[in-house]
């Protein structure tokens, strides 16, 4: 059903038809004002979620909607570039029986509204995430962390909270004098480790910190990069040395440096990932696994690293990647991407998991599903994805309710954490069952081991659905389940060795020319994936 923006209520805005390719008889702008809004009265015939779509046209370039849905904030809807008129897809939204408003305000204003569209929703596809890391040589502690975080994808959300560097937890402390918990994931930041920061006295020891929150407390440790720019920054009052991250605090050129491979600039790149790489490679040496979102946030132009646009980024993160996998030899990274739209995306080699950084305002909990599902569909359903750093914390009572099955939240620090989030949400947010915190986590460092049970029937579990879904053919699933039930059996009398070799066979199975017309390829990837990991776990 199409509702168009002439017919609905406006406040502060006029109908206008000087742009051609509008539907009906005409579109609304003037959304350059704070008042500026449009709403629609939608009648719907029974309680549901509801597809919402915005048909809009952007003649002043990329900007953001406020959604509210009977009154109530739902996030930002993302206007993307293009010529002419387009939709823009807005999420699920819940509707009540009979009437609803549905209200597009201002946001960054300059755009115009020319409908929205209504449609039934379908229940999303079952995840295809599986416990593969892109780095093949990944320690077993980032395994058992990637495959802690997979069994619960979509079955709860992990507590995070940003800390600042040397601020001595004072964020964690405050969550747990309101709470009486603690956030299962603990983001920190080598913003104090960049070495144009040090050479004017920074200093910072979050090394320290992330292995005493993984050998003592028994969580997550997560890392971002506010990476200073390695020179050129402008230190003026505004635009201090300290501000480097930022665009508008540096003429550091990315794209300059990576066509002058032998310039200063692009030596200096190096210099400042080998920096980060030294305090990488002590977690790794003392054993701990580390959610690593370095360059985040490039799609929006504010920092350095992505002023210069998608590709100039996307080169970055590569080379960061090899220099860091390849040559510093660091295997405990699982890496998260942190941008939404296509053009901005390395591509699933480089990508471990995706992520988007939610900020829609004071007390504002929306499940933020409309940027969720844009990154299910980014990487077809088979990665993990996260909130990796949030103001106000998603109500864990409308998650589940909206399929927006984010692996953590990050709750920034400071003033974001106490001015966006009422103390009541955060109780209601720590107390939940949908929301795992730092008392509930398991011991990670021998998950795998101790988890291997629930492994041969989850696998079990995926032959039967594969063969269900007609993407095994019968020759085939009979010989593997077989080869699982030897497996499992050798396990139960502790006969690891040869549950292995069993597991194996299972393996060559999977590869057999002869079995290949049985076999579709995404339930072969799935099996041998889970295979290796079941192996793995039984090396331990």
């Amino acid at each position: 059903m199409i509702y168009e923006a002439e017919e609905a209520q406006l406040s502060g805005l006029t109908v206008e038809k000087k742009l051609s390719g509008f539907s009906g008889n005409g579109y609304v702008t003037g959304f350059t004002n704070d008042t500026g809004s449009v709403t629609f009265t939608v009648e719907v015939s029974s309680t549901a979620l509801y597809k919402l779509t915005v048909g809009y046209a952007t003649p002043y370039g990329y900007k953001k909607s406020n959604l509210l849905v009977n009154g109530v904030g739902q996030g930002e809807v993302e206007f993307v570039e293009v010529p002419g008129f387009a939709e823009a897809p807005a999420g699920s939204i819940l509707l009540n029986e009979g009437s609803n408003t549905i209200t597009l305000e201002k946001g960054w204003g300059w755009y115009v509204i020319d409908y929205i569209k209504i449609e039934p929703t379908e229940n999303p596809d079952q995840h295809q995430v599986v416990k593969e890391l892109i780095n093949p040589n990944a320690t077993k502690e980032a395994v058992s962390l990637l495959s802690f975080l997979v069994d619960h994808y979509g079955k709860n959300i992990l507590s995070g909270q940003q800390v600042y560097p040397n601020d001595n937890l004072i964020d964690v402390q405050f969550i747990y004098q309101q709470t009486g918990k603690k956030p299962a994931v603990l983001g920190l930041d080598f913003i104090d480790n960049s070495p144009s920061r040090v050479e004017r006295g920074t200093s910072a020891d979050e090394v320290k910190v992330a292995i005493d929150w993984w050998n003592n407390e028994g969580g997550i440790a997560a890392f971002t990069w506010h990476w200073n720019a390695p020179k050129d920054l402008i230190d003026q009052p505004g635009k201090e040395w300290w501000r480097g991250f930022y665009t508008d605090s540096t003429t550091f050129d990315l794209q300059y440096a990576l066509n002058h491979p032998d310039s200063e600039d692009y030596q200096l790149l190096f210099r400042d990932i080998d920096a980060i790489s030294a305090e990488l490679k002590k977690l790794q040496d003392a054993n701990v696994p580390v959610l690593w979102r370095p360059l985040h946030e490039a799609e929006g132009g504010w920092f350095w690293w992505g002023a210069k646009g998608p590709e100039p980024a996307k080169e970055l993160w590569k080379i960061m990647y090899d220099r860091m996998t390849n040559y510093h030899k660091l295997n405990n990274l699982i890496w998260v991407w942190n941008s939404v739209s296509p053009e901005w995306y390395p591509g699933d080699e480089y990508v471990d998991i995706v992520s988007y950084d939610s900020y829609p305002g004071n007390y504002n909990y929306a499940p933020i599903s409309n940027y969720f599902e844009r990154l299910v569909e980014l990487v077809d359903n088979k990665k993990l994805i996260a909130m990796a750093e949030n103001g106000p914390i998603p109500d864990p009572d409308l998650l589940p309710l909206y399929h927006a099955n984010w692996s953590w939240f990050s709750t920034w620090n400071g003033s974001v954490l106490r001015d966006q989030n009422t103390i009541d949400h955060l109780k209601k947010v720590y107390s939940h069952d949908y929301v795992l915190t730092l008392d509930e986590l398991p011991n990670l460092k021998t998950y795998l081991s101790d988890s291997v049970s629930t492994q041969f029937t989850q696998l079990d579990d995926s032959i039967n659905r594969f063969s269900a879904d007609g993407q095994l053919g019968k020759p085939i699933v009979s010989q593997l389940s077989n080869d699982l039930r030897q497996a499992e059996k050798h396990f139960q009398k502790g006969q690891f060795k040869q549950a292995i070799k069993k597991l194996e066979d299972i393996k060559k199975s999977l590869d057999n020319p002869g079995q290949q017309k049985n076999i579709e390829h995404d339930a072969k990837r799935f099996l041998k994936v889970n295979t290796n990991v079941l192996i793995l776990s039984l090396k331990e």
